[in-house]
């Protein structure tokens, strides 16, 4: 017993450290977070929520479809910003083209599902791929870069 516990008190304080201090997993837990907070809200509410990314500046941001302007304005104010050294690669929308600049959004319906996506975030030579399922309540993570398209979408 004393063995396992002083393997996991070393152990633990490491992977949690790493979890922490890793910005870009922090960066994928945000949307995984950000995922299910839309589209509990949009189903609850009624009414549909957008996840607003601006890619050249790193900005991610969150409102509703029949906000003010000065609402959009108020939530832009306090957009989540990507760490330094993290970049959105580009996002690709099932049946569309794949954007790697500019701004777009990824709509929750109020029916509970989201526009289908794919995100590709990096870091250094690490990459992730995030899947927005429009579906399913949970986003599928890669670790690595990979090109994913749906036919017929």
């Amino acid at each position: 017993m004393a063995l396992i516990g002083l393997m996991l008190s070393i152990t633990v304080p490491a992977i949690r450290d790493e979890v922490l201090t890793d910005s870009l997993k922090k960066t994928v837990n945000h949307l995984i977070n950000t995922n299910a907070e839309l589209r509990n809200n949009a189903l609850r509410e009624q009414v549909d929520y957008l996840l607003h990314i601006d890619i050249d500046n790193g900005l991610f941001y969150t409102y509703t479809e029949d906000m003010t302007p000065e609402g959009k304005d108020e939530q832009k104010k306090r957009a989540y910003c990507l760490s330094p050294g993290i970049k959105l690669k580009d996002l690709y929308r099932f049946g569309g083209e794949k954007i790697t600049d500019g701004e777009v959004t990824i709509r929750f319906f109020k029916g509970g599902y989201v526009q289908p996506t794919v995100l590709h975030l990096s870091e250094d030579d690490r990459s992730f791929t995030l899947v927005f399922e429009p579906f399913f309540h949970r986003v599928k993570i890669y670790d690595r870069y990979i090109e994913i398209e749906k036919e017929g979408s």
